[in-house]
């Protein structure tokens, strides 16, 4: 069994308030999110940020086991995940997360892996 964990911790109201985020790793320490950092692109982090990188690095990483199985070890897999929010009343939802690869894997001849793919994925 694997625990990975972050601690959050938020001063004030949701408006006006302030937080700061800390994991383990020490990777984040005190990193700084308030309604700023999420709505209004103002300096530090945001949930969704954090989504989007841990989905991101879990796809490569995923992948690079993959390519490596199929006898193809990438050189590199430069993935971007964008995650996208719609506001719905008065509360915002994630609607969307897009991926977009980019990858350098040696060997891979097929005229399928130089097509573009697009994945669009419904969940119910």
């Amino acid at each position: 069994m694997l625990k990975r964990e972050a601690h959050a911790v938020w001063k004030g109201t949701g408006m006006d308030g302030k937080g700061v985020l800390t994991t383990t790793s020490g990777t984040l320490k005190d990193t700084p999110y308030s309604f700023h950092t999420r709505f209004e692109n103002a300096e530090g982090t945001n949930p969704e940020e954090l989504i989007a990188a841990a989905h991101a690095g879990c796809f490569d990483m995923a992948l690079s086991f993959m390519l490596t199985g199929a006898g193809f070890p990438p050189d590199e897999l430069n993935t971007k995940a964008t995650i996208v929010m719609e506001k719905e009343g008065v509360h915002w939802t994630v609607v969307e997360a897009q991926l977009v690869l980019r990858a350098k894997v040696p060997g891979i001849t097929s005229k399928l892996f130089k097509a573009r793919i697009t994945l669009d994925a419904k969940l119910a």
